[in-house]
């Protein structure tokens, strides 16, 4: 797996994705409940950015229909999403929050 930088953690709020562009991927990354997590930013059922929705009890919502997909997994937990987003490995160094997308976990 190659990590590459996708943000520091100082630049993270709680519970505020934030969207980023890893090897021509987009990535949401989100701290919340005391970890990171990075997602896949694109719902599986619009083709709309997740980091544009709201982030509760380890879920991230996209804010055009109303799919939930669980941070740790990418499973939607809610129509009208049927299918998971990719959620990809993260390691905190120092400030630095790496992703690797080259494996989706």
């Amino acid at each position: 797996m190659a990590f590459v930088k996708a943000c520091a953690l100082s630049e993270l709020e709680d519970d505020t994705p934030k969207r980023v562009e890893l090897d021509g991927t987009p990535v949401s990354v989100v701290r919340t409940e005391g970890e990171v997590f990075a997602i896949n930013d694109i719902c599986s059922h619009a083709n709309v950015s997740l980091s544009e929705g709201e982030v509760e009890d380890c879920s991230i919502e996209c804010w055009l229909h109303g799919s939930s997909f669980d941070l740790r997994t990418g499973k939607p937990s809610g129509l009208p999403a049927t299918r998971p987003v990719p959620v990809y490995p993260v390691k905190i160094e120092g400030d630095d929050v790496l992703v690797s997308v080259t494996q989706e976990s």
